[in-house]
């Protein structure tokens, strides 16, 4: 059973927003700290934004800062992607994930990182 699933992706056009959702499946991680990655063909998987399990602090990649949020609701066990201003390059596969520790400046959050994963959301924007 994949622990944590993804919804919210779709087609949109350059300069529209989405919304992406990730919920806990079959146990609780409400007191985890959180993440998206997202993956585009032929790429690796890249960091886009991290909360911790409180919700009160974030941190994001640099090519995201300014146009994406990371939020959580405990009492949903679940987190968010609110993105706006999207860009062609913004194209890949969405990924949430879970860890016990917060890794933003001074942990650098690389996916190896994490030790729970959901199976991904694609979000496509077009030109």
């Amino acid at each position: 059973q994949v622990p944590l699933v993804e919804s919210g992706g779709g087609l949109v056009q350059a300069g529209g927003s989405l919304r992406l959702s990730c919920a806990a499946s079959g146990r609780t991680f409400s007191d985890y700290a959180k993440a998206w990655f997202r993956q585009a063909p032929g790429k690796e998987r890249e960091f886009v934004a991290s909360i911790n399990w409180s919700g009160g602090s974030t941190y994001y990649a640099d090519s995201v800062k300014g146009r994406f949020t990371i939020s959580r609701v405990n009492a949903k066990d679940s987190v968010y992607l609110q993105m706006n201003n999207l860009k062609p390059e913004d194209t890949a596969v969405y990924y949430c994930a879970a860890a016990i520790t917060f890794y933003g400046s001074d942990r650098r959050p690389d996916s190896t990182r994490y030790n729970y994963w959901g199976q991904g959301t694609q979000v496509t924007v077009s030109s």
